[in-house]
């Protein structure tokens, strides 16, 4: 079954995360995401991505993942990273709209879009230190450009789920608006963007990427061995396990 749907709005293309209440991010999810991303291409001006009511997304799959061996896992996330880098370096607007929670992966994901949107009921946040893990490279890379340095310290060291209006002061989400209008003002913001030059968007956004995807094709395999290194580690393997219950 499909874990997600598409659509495209006046050439604007809409990605709908669609693997159930949670929408955990599964193997499956990852792959069909990064092959929307690159066949919505050819028809749309720009991507939006959206989630359900109560989750955008809940982050990873772990009663999936635990139970995967060192070379399952290091392949998920190589293809995760890949994703997200796909997301991160596409050369039209990207948008995020949140109706429901981003956290962990789902996190992750709206981080790798231009423009993101809330609802006021939503939380965001990065709890991976509380699961003994750390946040993979990429993903730490890209928030601590796309917000301060201490502000990226804070979320990355405590790990503590955020507000939407909080998240969107400290500079993590662009807009907070009503539950009903986010998909909406996603679509609007990324409309917008859409309608200037195509090319010279296009080089600004490479130009503002390049240092972060430099970097991480340069270190990503050292840095996700040691990511994989926590992931196996005994304490970080018993809080998977209890969290795992909770989906």
């Amino acid at each position: 079954m499909p874990t997600i749907a598409t659509e495209i709005h006046d050439k604007i293309g809409l990605i709908r995360l669609a693997n159930g209440v949670t929408n955990a991010i599964s193997p499956e999810m990852v792959t069909e995401l990064d092959a929307a991303l690159s066949d919505i291409m050819g028809t749309a001006r720009g991507v939006v991505i959206t989630g359900g009511e109560k989750f955008f997304s809940m982050g990873f799959d772990l009663p999936r993942l635990i139970v995967m061996d060192r070379p399952g896992i290091a392949a998920f996330m190589d293809a995760f990273n890949g994703l997200l880098l796909n997301l991160f370096t596409l050369p039209v607007p990207t948008a995020c709209a949140m109706a429901g929670h981003a956290v962990a992966g789902g996190h992750v994901i709206a981080l790798g879009a231009d423009v993101r949107i809330a609802a006021p009921t939503v939380k965001l946040g990065l709890n991976e230190i509380k699961l003994g893990l750390a946040v993979p490279y990429l993903p730490g890379m890209i928030l601590r450009l796309a917000a301060t340095d201490r502000v990226a310290s804070e979320v990355l060291y405590h790990g503590n789920f955020i507000p939407a209006p909080e998240a969107a002061a400290m500079g993590l989400v662009d807009a907070v608006v009503s539950k009903e209008t986010v998909e909406a003002e996603a679509i609007n913001r990324v409309t917008a963007l859409a309608a200037t030059s195509v090319p010279a968007f296009a080089a600004m956004k490479a130009a503002r990427n390049e240092t972060v995807r430099r970097r991480y094709e340069q270190n990503g395999k050292a840095m996700n061995e040691r990511w994989l290194d926590c992931w196996f580690s005994e304490p970080a393997q018993s809080l998977m396990r209890q969290a795992a219950e909770k989906f």
